[in-house]
């Protein structure tokens, strides 16, 4: 993974807005109706290169597909791994989602209603028989897209985002969890290792560790049980790659609400910190963790480690200000080192295939530039 001696480098976490015409093709596939797949391969290509062609416009240093050819950042999974079917019954949202839900019903009744505008309804898998990996072609595809969108354009690096192993549906098949987990683990890890063969930062885009954290049904000792074990299951399907060419990122959940039951970064920190890779993402310009970068006078970030701080949200659509994402670079640069800080966003701009993502588009577009002027003026406050 590459970082600069003489300015801040930026990113982001991956999703950004699909298209509309390849939305309506998406939904097509993704409802079992009739659709042209030779114009949704089309499709998916044109729009790896436009938002590649938009990200360095932005001045986006470290770019990626946008996510172009999948549904979501986790739903994606039920067409690459084999032993799975679709989960009529299972749960539809983390139990961290539902405590908030519970304490805001009014709101989250119209804020849940925005995912009729997805292309694909909210659905769980669950598994029924031998987990294998079976998105050889698809992952390759994802590959070649995103290296032909690179051709012409000056980049630093690329990455691109693969979900963790420890999110997936119901086990009605291995005897026991562990054994469901690690045969989940194993298969994915061969879509790792083909992101990292092709010459890509592999980014694990992980909200299992936060749910188990959050997770109000569970006692304390519990949660971190669970989290650590989840944290050695990554490591365990991260055993064959580099740490650095692993960036972690660690998502607090893309419900845009109050946040009220969000735990504090500095208790999540050191589970974060044990997972196998180079570089942190995580939340800043959500106003629940902006006074989070303290947590870095007490804790030792390790000498191997780098940061990218998210200075530009994902739930709002608010531009925010160049000299403030300054601000926050220098801050952080001050307490890791100049060479050690990454700028980056909180989480995806568009985390499901939706006509309604997150932030609009062309607000997107616009808080990657202020991303890429908060990290020049940084720079010259930081280098002279």
């Amino acid at each position: 993974m590459k970082t600069s001696t003489d300015r801040i480098l930026t990113t982001h976490v991956g999703s950004l807005a699909r298209p509309h015409e390849l939305l309506d093709t998406l939904k097509e596939r993704e409802n079992a109706r009739a659709y042209d797949a030779a114009l949704l391969d089309r499709q998916i290509r044109e729009a790896v290169a436009d938002r590649v062609d938009i990200q360095v416009r932005q001045g986006i240093d470290v770019v990626t597909d946008g996510e172009m050819s999948k549904t979501s950042f986790v739903d994606y999974v039920k067409d690459r791994l084999a032993g799975f079917e679709i989960d009529p019954d299972g749960r539809g949202l983390p139990p961290s989602w539902q405590a908030e839900i519970d304490m805001f019903p009014e709101y989250y009744e119209g804020y849940l209603s925005k995912y009729t505008a997805t292309v694909a309804p909210l659905r769980r898998i669950k598994c029924v028989g031998p987990v294998s990996y079976a998105g050889q072609a698809a992952v390759q595809t994802d590959i070649a897209n995103l290296e032909a969108a690179l051709v012409g354009h000056d980049v630093t690096e690329a990455f691109l985002p693969s979900t963790t192993p420890t999110t997936y549906g119901r086990n009605f098949h291995y005897a026991t969890e562990d054994d469901f987990l690690t045969a989940v683990a194993d298969a994915m890890s061969e879509e790792y290792q083909a992101i990292v063969d092709a010459g890509f930062v592999l980014q694990i885009d992980d909200p299992g560790l936060i749910d188990c954290l959050t997770d109000p049904t569970r006692d304390v000792d519990d949660r971190e049980r669970r989290a650590n074990e989840r944290v050695d299951l990554l490591n365990h399907a991260l055993r064959n790659i580099p740490a650095d060419r692993i960036r972690h990122h660690t998502c607090y959940g893309l419900n845009h609400g109050p946040r009220l039951t969000d735990i504090d970064l500095a208790y999540a920190a050191p589970f974060m910190l044990r997972v196998k890779c180079t570089a942190h993402s995580f939340e800043v310009a959500n106003p629940r963790h902006m006074h989070e970068w303290q947590i870095w006078e007490d804790l030792k970030l390790p000498d191997d480690r780098i940061l990218m701080p998210g200075f530009v949200g994902h739930a709002n659509n608010y531009v925010e200000h160049p000299k403030l994402i300054a601000e926050y670079i220098v801050r952080y640069a001050g307490l890791v080192g100049r060479e050690r800080v990454v700028a980056s966003a909180d989480c995806g701009f568009s985390s499901r295939a939706s006509y309604a993502p997150e932030v609009h588009p062309t607000v997107a577009w616009e808080k990657l530039r202020a991303l890429s002027q908060g990290a020049e003026i940084a720079s010259r406050r930081l280098w002279g």
